[in-house]
């Protein structure tokens, strides 16, 4: 047997007995004391943690300049308000934490709603006449008017007046012009009734006056109940 053989018999019996050795003489090593103290060491629940936070929070909420009150904003979404009462809210929730700012849409009465509703129906009508009035007169029994040949005559600019026509007519029908501020229901002020919008500052210290008001109110009423 030549000194390549006995190396490559001689080699994986050597690895072969390495891991025999290594198998019988070594031990499992100790557990460290570190380890050990770890499991005697107390870690405080989770739950108590969220308990504290679930304790605390209302407190601070109730201790909020505005806590339990709410502004509601009625303004006009077709108006393009929305801009405005976005900024208006955010400045009130800065200046009064806690207080609830609700914004919606103030809807215009009921006959404009109703009207607003017929100008699409009117849109198609004229659409229908330009394009097929050559058979819709003669079924209700009359010749085309004159008016009809010269509308045709310019079909698509006639076409696009009507539409940007009946559009702005519908936004209009479809407009309140409304920015109406509410505190707690009552009426803090109101666009339609004075004709412009409330200035930052004009409708904080308003709402601030209101909050103030009710914050009397309710001390004396927890006086009035403690004594």
């Amino acid at each position: 047997m030549d000194r390549i053989q006995l190396l490559l018999v001689g080699f994986p019996l050597f690895l072969f007995s390495t891991d025999i050795f290594n198998l019988f003489l070594s031990h499992p090593p100790k557990p460290s004391s570190k380890h050990h103290h770890h499991h005697h060491h107390h870690v405080p629940k989770p739950s108590s943690v969220h308990q504290t936070l679930d304790l605390q929070l209302p407190t601070q909420q109730r201790n909020s300049v505005g806590y339990g009150h709410t502004v509601t904003i009625d303004f006009c979404s077709s108006c393009s308000y929305r801009g405005t009462a976005v900024a208006m809210k955010n400045m009130l929730e800065t200046q009064f934490p806690g207080i609830d700012v609700v914004l919606a849409n103030y809807p215009p009465p009921a006959p404009k709603r109703i009207l607003s509703k017929l100008v699409p129906v009117a849109q198609v009508g004229v659409f229908a006449i330009i394009m097929a009035g050559d058979q819709i007169f003669p079924r209700l029994g009359m010749s085309p008017p004159p008016w009809y040949y010269s509308l045709r005559a310019n079909r698509f600019g006639t076409i696009s007046a009507t539409w940007l026509f009946g559009n702005f007519i519908q936004s209009y029908l479809q407009s309140s012009g409304a920015f109406e501020v509410f505190f707690d229901g009552q009426p803090v002020f109101s666009k339609l009734g004075q004709q412009r919008f409330p200035g930052e500052i004009e409708l904080r210290d308003l709402i601030g006056k209101r909050l103030a008001g009710s914050n009397i109110v309710d001390a004396a009423g927890a006086t009035m109940w403690s004594a």
